[in-house]
């Protein structure tokens, strides 16, 4: 977990808030049970986790692709090149939709605004370290130094919504 009590709370929150604003279709598929707590969150979401993610053109289309995504601090962190539609989209219209769905025994989405970030900036070191745990032990030094030369932007989604489903096995 990458969490601390504040941020569990602040999390637990937004569950919370978004849960009871949700409209009786949602709220009849993720009924109470179904639902993940912020401290089950976070245990599930270590390491990378693929996420889909959704901007919106300049003509109000969207525009849904994956990237890896990281849960830190109880919020959704990826990365894009610079030069990359994704990152363009972000810089001009902010708001953003995610979702992590391994299975269909899981799924959590946020709904939000991206703050958009240089990953190379030392006040988001937590993140660019999760990066390297992730991808050091799979592609070696060559990973860091390609990280190094692609000077990544990176995102983190201020959540305004977030839900969650599980199911038991």
């Amino acid at each position: 977990m990458y969490e601390t009590t504040e941020e569990l709370a602040a999390l637990q929150e937004l569950l919370d808030r978004s849960a009871a604003g949700a409209g009786p279709h949602l709220r009849g598929i993720i009924s109470e049970e179904r639902r993940l707590g912020a401290a089950e969150v976070s245990r599930r979401l270590t390491g990378m986790c693929l996420l889909v993610v959704a901007t919106v053109t300049a003509d109000g289309r969207p525009l849904v692709g994956p990237v890896d995504g990281y849960f830190l601090g109880g919020s959704f962190w990826f990365s894009s090149g610079r030069d990359s539609v994704r990152m363009r989209h972000l810089a001009a219209r902010p708001a953003v939709s995610a979702t992590h769905l391994p299975g269909e025994d899981l799924a959590i989405t946020a709904h939000g605004r991206a703050e958009l970030f240089e990953v190379a900036d030392p006040a988001y070191a937590r993140f660019r370290q999760a990066m390297l745990d992730e991808y050091l032990p799979k592609q070696g030094p060559a990973f860091e130094a390609w990280l190094e030369a692609e000077n990544p932007l990176g995102a983190r989604i201020a959540a305004q919504k977030m839900f969650t489903f599980h199911l038991e096995p």
